[in-house]
């Protein structure tokens, strides 16, 4: 059964998500992050079928998350590298980390914790203003239609009021 695509959706979390695809894209990526560059080492971190592997690398290299590098010429054998746009994914990652280790984690704590070089200290992922630097909280936050929103869409009325000025939804 083929899955709806949401790849052009006016949505970029909907783009995202269709990106991802499954649970497995992101835990390559994860791996990626820790630095597991090699076919094999991703395989056995993972537990994944070799097929999915391969399928899920060859889509993050065709979407310029990684990049595949030759190591070895026979067999051609590659490491699969972050881009700079699959190094940018890290926040993301970063943030599912936070929120996993906060209402997820059992009785011993959470399972994987990030250090913050610079400052040497254990933190975790915060969404902030990128304006004010302020943390951005679902109460003080609210989606409103971007320059790349379909002007077609822009202009029903259900749609008008779901971006209108005043908040609404669940717990508002």
């Amino acid at each position: 059964m083929r899955r709806t695509s949401f790849a052009n959706w006016p949505c970029s979390i909907a783009r995202t998500m269709d990106l991802l695809g499954d649970w497995w894209t992101p835990l390559v990526l994860r791996e990626a992050f820790y630095g597991v560059t090699r076919f094999d080492a991703f395989q056995q971190q993972l537990g994944i079928a070799r097929n999915t592997l391969a399928d899920r690398l060859r889509r993050l290299v065709d979407e310029g998350l990684l990049e595949k590098r030759p190591y070895q010429s026979e067999p051609v054998r590659h490491d699969y590298v972050l881009t700079e746009k699959g190094r940018d994914f890290f926040g993301v990652l970063a943030a599912m980390n936070s929120w996993g280790n906060r209402w997820l984690s059992g009785d011993d704590g959470a399972p994987v914790v990030f250090r913050h070089e610079p400052c040497g200290h254990e933190s975790t992922a915060e969404v902030v203003c990128g304006h004010c630097k302020a943390p951005m909280t679902s109460e003080d936050t609210r989606p409103r239609m971007g320059p790349g929103f379909p002007a077609g869409l822009a202009e029903r009325a259900e749609v008008r009021r779901r971006f209108a000025q005043g908040r609404s939804g669940p717990g508002r």
